[in-house]
């Protein structure tokens, strides 16, 4: 006879309580957890299908612009599966029937990334937006409809634009360049348009 052995069990029926009763927590946790990502996935289902549709919707027109007689759309890879779906771009140049990517020369493609980027901005608006010699790859009448599209947002947002193209440059209110001296050290000199005008 084990003369402790009343006092083991009520140490690992105690034991045993608390275990019991740590599984519960972490059932009830376990349930809280599924029901909160659930949450979460729902809304950011119905935030990235907003933004999609708006910014589908956006981009036709951006497009039209860019490619006038042209037809350029966004299409969801997978439509029932918002949460990890892609998005193709279809764009059709006027006078064209291709609608791949990658069949589009240099400068359509550009211009194509262009129309979404712009059609982003549009859909979800900035106060300023920051391009890097967006328009480099582009012709002179292409650059004249991305020019037009610059002159829309400046309507809203602040544009920065790196660029060396003049005629991106005659459409600013102010040009900032940075030059080098003689001894390295660089030398940013602006000037605002408005007083030259």
């Amino acid at each position: 006879v084990n003369p402790l052995a009343l006092e083991e069990f009520a140490a690992l029926e105690e034991r045993h309580k608390f275990l019991v009763t740590q599984l519960e927590d972490v059932k009830n946790s376990r349930t809280d957890l599924r029901n909160i990502i659930r949450q979460v996935d729902q809304h950011v289902e119905e935030v990235f299908a907003q933004a999609y549709r708006d910014t589908a919707e956006q981009f036709v027109s951006v497009f039209a612009t860019l490619f006038p007689g042209g037809e350029g759309r966004l299409r969801l890879t997978d439509p029932d599966d918002m949460l990890n779906s892609g998005v193709e771009v279809e764009a059709r140049p006027a006078g064209k029937k291709i609608k791949r990517l990658s069949l589009l020369s240099g400068g359509e493609r550009s211009l194509t990334a262009l129309a979404l980027l712009v059609a982003i901005f549009k859909a979800r608006p900035s106060p300023f937006y920051v391009m890097d010699e967006v328009e480099a790859a582009l012709d002179d009448r292409n650059l004249g409809r991305l020019l037009t599209i610059f002159e829309q947002l400046k309507e809203s947002s602040q544009l920065i634009i790196v660029t060396h193209q003049k005629r991106t440059m005659e459409i600013a209110d102010a040009l900032y360049g940075v030059s080098m001296r003689g001894d390295g050290v660089s030398l940013v000199v602006g000037q605002q348009l408005s007083e030259l005008r």
